[in-house]
């Protein structure tokens, strides 16, 4: 498997990570561990959890499965886990204030059964706390080697830009990686969100790169998801739900070209589908998430692939989302890349 830098840091992270949220509610914890060691065997080091996965089940088969296997293999894994989404029913039991997130890290250190986290990600934005107390925090936690990294998950672009400027502004510990949804049926991340990572090198660590499963294949326009995917078994399923995106034309197209490239290639589409979100200007490790060893493994053979200029093209053309008005649209792109007469 390939290496990269984990945006500005000197930190080495495997191209593709192993996301773990099933693990505990849709992979036991016998099938968790199989993947853990097929992606440590296969050259993987990233692996990223979260305390709401599971209700901190995934932490705790994790943490178990450290404890079983030697020292070395801590110390190989570089570990991102998040935190902000509710761990209790009281009021200050989420968010980004200092007082949860003191609650929340020690108990993931507990649960992972670590001294340390290497990446530690606030889990989405939090309007109720300001960034200063939250950044505060995440420095203080880094001084106190409680954590390498500092992480954002789920920002918009002004978010993360405001986060940068506090940090660097204030000498705080800046944000090193971004993870935000990215796939084929989700570009609009590429409007603001990507700009704003690229441009303070920030790495982007993109989830459901798969969209659900929509881009595997799996579902079709014409027949209602059945027992045995995420979408069949919960039809309303967040930003996954069959109502929302199956009744967009876009997405029928955006399939049907990519069955089209992966027939010609007698590839998988999820392999495809994988393999363009990992060709994408500035994706640092794609988050694989998978409820078997089997599909792990298939979805691991993605790092093999490389698309040619002109696969590239036909997914990338029929994925383009609908930007709109000025400043987005035609107008607005070709300001951005200089196409006007003249060159202005």
């Amino acid at each position: 498997m390939e290496h990269t830098t984990l945006g500005p840091t000197g930190t080495s992270v495997s191209r593709f990570a192993l996301g773990t949220m099933t693990f505990g509610r849709e992979s036991s914890e016998e099938e968790a561990r199989a993947q853990l060691d097929l992606f440590l065997e296969h050259g993987g080091t990233l692996v990223d959890t979260a305390n709401a996965y599971g209700a901190g089940a995934s932490e705790e088969i994790i943490g178990r499965w450290f404890a079983d296997r030697p020292t070395s293999t801590r110390e190989h894994v570089v570990l991102a886990t998040k935190a902000r989404f509710p761990t209790g029913p009281g009021p200050n039991d989420l968010g980004l204030s200092r007082k949860h997130l003191t609650a929340a890290l020690d108990a993931s250190l507990r649960r992972l059964r670590t001294h340390w986290i290497d990446l530690y990600q606030v889990h989405a934005f939090d309007p109720h706390t300001p960034l200063e107390e939250t950044l505060g925090f995440l420095d203080d936690a880094v001084t106190a080697g409680k954590i390498h990294y500092v992480g954002l998950s789920n920002y918009t672009g002004w978010q993360i830009q405001r986060a940068v400027d506090i940090a660097r502004y204030t000498g705080l510990t800046a944000p090193v990686s971004i993870q935000p949804q990215y796939n084929l049926l989700a570009r609009e991340v590429e409007w603001e969100i990507l700009p704003a990572a690229r441009a303070n090198g920030l790495g982007i660590l993109p989830w459901s790169p798969l969209g659900g499963g929509w881009l595997t294949g799996k579902y079709s326009r014409d027949k209602t998801p059945g027992s045995g995917t995420r979408v069949g078994e919960n039809p309303g399923r967040g930003v996954e739900a069959f109502d929302r995106r199956g009744v967009r034309e876009q997405t029928w197209e955006v399939i049907e070209t990519l069955r089209k490239v992966a027939d010609a290639r007698a590839e998988p589409m999820s392999r495809i589908a994988l393999a363009w979100v990992l060709a994408r200007p500035g994706v640092t490790s794609v988050i694989l998430g998978a409820r078997t060893v089997d599909h792990l493994l298939d979805n691991l053979r993605a790092g093999e692939l490389r698309l040619s200029d002109d696969e590239l093209d036909q997914l990338s053309a029929v994925s383009t989302p609908d930007t709109g008005d000025y400043p987005y649209g035609p107008v607005g792109e070709e300001q951005r890349t200089r196409r006007l007469a003249g060159g202005r």
